[in-house]
């Protein structure tokens, strides 16, 4: 594959586009297309990012600053889907690359390692008229990304290549109204001078302004199928224990956050049994010195899933 940000192989052709990206908060339709394609092979996941945009724009070229104050299109991977230790990469229309490192989600102050590199990126833009011009009207950019497996080292310690199985992932374009200011693109401000909102279109909308909640990402399943041919994908059972420990996971923060305490008992969080596929499980919660262990038999594979106060998720046979 050659990372040039016109995907002119074969490959390319074959491989389908997600659906069109919605707003973050649920089923709005943005204003300018957005769809992704995806490979993957021995050494690399490859992704195709398409978006339409009039104005096609940037004005920050060094690494590792904060790319989201261009438009720009954003990947998020979680490959254990543990939503601790995963990765963040930022790329605007110069190709200007923000590559970062969290130990978990913000919520539970994470490090955040920004002179983490990804090591091996590859990436290429292509425009679809002119970058910079305000002078006219463009259709839009197209992005190339690969990433090669071997970064995830840093915290991913299983078998780097993922074959039949998936991760975690989700995607996330950040587009901001603009206004001309000597003939350059600008973010707009209020009449008060403050930057008025930007627009967050996403693959797996996440409820919320956060792309920082990776329970709430998509599934990627990387199929040993070649491109083109039919493969099924169900999400496990099990995954979706995890939801429903996170949805009380949330309720546990908001109680605390109104009565100072964690609850101690599931009548205080309304939710005393979850029914998944039929199933209805009951789980049990333990309250202790600094937190709380909150905790589900899984009647499918067995074993127990854990979650604790800080988001932690913790399997056992």
């Amino acid at each position: 594959m050659t990372i040039d940000g016109h995907a002119s192989e074969v490959s390319w052709d074959k491989a389908e586009w997600t659906n069109l990206f919605i707003d973050i908060e649920g089923d709005k339709k943005p204003k300018y297309d957005t769809k992704v394609k995806m490979l993957w092979d021995d050494e690399y996941y490859y992704i195709l990012a398409k978006m339409e945009e009039p104005h096609v724009w940037g004005d920050l070229k060094q690494r590792d600053t904060i790319i989201f104050y261009n438009n720009d299109f954003e990947v998020f991977i979680d490959p254990d889907s543990d939503t601790y230790n995963y990765y963040e990469l930022e790329i605007n229309a110069l190709n200007t690359v923000w590559d970062l490192f969290l130990t978990k989600p913000y919520r539970d102050n994470p490090a955040v390692l920004n002179d983490w590199t990804l090591t091996g990126l590859k990436s290429a833009v292509s425009v679809d008229g002119t970058l910079n011009n305000p002078n006219d009207t463009d259709k839009g950019w197209m992005l190339e990304i690969a990433i090669p497996f071997a970064a995830y080292k840093t915290s991913y310690f299983h078998k780097n290549v993922p074959v039949d199985t998936f991760w975690r992932v989700n995607f996330s374009r950040v587009n901001w109204q603009h206004d001309l200011v000597n003939g350059k693109y600008k973010r707009k401000k209020d009449s008060k001078g403050d930057f008025l909102p930007e627009y967050n279109w996403v693959w797996s909308p996440i409820g919320v302004i956060n792309m920082h909640e990776p329970e709430k990402w998509g599934y990627v399943y990387f199929s040993s199928k070649a491109i083109g041919e039919t493969d099924s994908f169900e999400i496990p059972k099990d995954e979706k224990i995890k939801w429903a420990l996170f949805s009380l996971y949330r309720a546990q923060r908001a109680y605390k956050n109104e009565h100072k305490v964690w609850a101690s008992n599931f009548n205080d969080l309304n939710n005393s049994e979850i029914v998944i596929d039929g199933e209805t499980l009951k789980p049990s919660l333990e309250n202790h010195s600094t937190g709380y262990n909150i905790s589900i038999k899984s009647p499918f594979s067995g074993k127990t899933i854990i979650i604790t106060e800080d988001g932690t998720l913790k399997m056992k046979p």
